[in-house]
């Protein structure tokens, strides 16, 4: 099976994910022999971090001293801070300094400074390796924290775009006081210290503005005392400079990684079905803050070796070569159907449940 030629109708869904996998890498090796520097992976890694590190770093200075709108701040270290959580996955499969323990865990350290509020990436990685062997059951936390499979509504847009909201909400819905208090206590350990302080800022911030503002509706102020005044001003600032940049970021990268992933009745194991590309023009404000996400993320179920540059740059071979194989693009329906794959017989199981009924 050299180039595309295979024929999809003959093959089985591991023979057209082995083809896919096999055409991808080949174009990897490709690029890799046109342009060397890619082959000093440690080095783009490191680079691409020290990058996204200064660019925060830069605009939160020209935001405190008044050269940058703070709107750009905000927007700038979105993207930024999106960077880094691409290191970070790649970083999770041991991408960079593989063998170099030290400077492999400063970098988990400082992508996780520059993104508060995600888990522990040490943690992550248990759950995302889980992700990979289980990708669309109920076994797939990682998947299922960020609301794949959630039914499309306000308590799902809720839960999207804010780790802690997703997690109340799930310890809410627990039938039982001893699930309950395990949601609890696992959202404290995965998200201690960096996004218990994040997100606990962000709602001091949504409170105290929100607050001020009903009262200016009411005609009327509130007398905030001196040292709520000097904690909220430093607030407002990292509201600009860190929280808000990562709130963006949270909420864009979740809503198109929970819907580019299906959930509940893929077949175990196809990668073909865990999947889809998730590219149409009008999500280009949301792939913007998590570098491409929902056009390059399907590739990596297949290849997952590559770091996120280099996924990048294949996309028009992968494409080309995973839409002949039947991974499905832009499929839309997956919003209504609470990203079911649906599969031919559980749609035929539907149509008998409906006669039945």
């Amino acid at each position: 099976m050299h180039g595309t030629s295979a024929s999809p109708q003959r093959l089985n869904a591991a023979q057209r994910s082995a083809h896919i996998r096999e055409v991808v890498l080949a174009k990897g090796v490709e690029l890799r022999q046109r342009y060397p520097i890619l082959n000093h992976q440690d080095a783009l890694g490191a680079g691409i971090l020290a990058f996204a590190l200064v660019g925060m770093i830069g605009s939160a200075t020209l935001y405190m001293t008044g050269d940058m709108a703070w709107w750009a701040c905000l927007l700038l270290n979105a993207f930024f801070a999106s960077l880094t959580h691409e290191l970070e996955h790649d970083l999770i499969h041991s991408m960079y300094f593989r063998k170099q323990r030290v400077p492999h865990n400063l970098m988990m350290g400082l992508v996780w400074l520059a993104r508060p509020s995600t888990i522990n990436p040490w943690i992550r990685r248990h759950l995302h390796l889980n992700h990979h062997k289980v990708s669309g059951t109920e076994s797939d936390m990682e998947e299922r924290a960020i609301t794949n499979g959630e039914p499309w509504g306000f308590v799902r847009l809720l839960m999207v775009g804010d780790n802690v909201m997703s997690a109340f909400i799930r310890m809410l819905r627990a039938k039982t006081w001893a699930h309950k208090i395990s949601i609890i206590k696992r959202a404290l350990k995965v998200y201690a210290p960096l996004a218990l302080v994040h997100w606990g800022a962000w709602y001091m911030f949504l409170g105290f503005h929100a607050a001020n503002g009903i009262a200016y509706l009411m005609g009327t102020s509130i007398e905030w005392s001196a040292t709520t005044l000097s904690v909220m001003q430093v607030i407002d600032i990292a509201a600009v400079m860190i929280i808000g940049p990562n709130v963006l970021r949270t909420f864009c990268l979740h809503f198109v990684s929970s819907n580019m992933h299906y959930y509940g009745d893929v077949e175990p194991g196809n990668v073909i079905q865990q999947t889809q590309v998730l590219n149409p023009w009008w999500m280009w404000p949301l792939q913007a803050f998590c570098f491409n996400f929902g056009s390059s993320h399907g590739i990596h179920h297949f290849v997952v070796k590559e770091p996120f540059y280099i996924r990048q740059m294949t996309v028009p071979v992968a494409h080309k070569v995973m839409r002949e194989m039947g991974v499905r693009f832009n499929d839309f329906g997956t919003f209504g159907r609470a990203n079911r794959f649906v599969r031919k017989e559980t749609a035929e199981a539907q149509e008998v449940r409906a006669a039945q009924a």
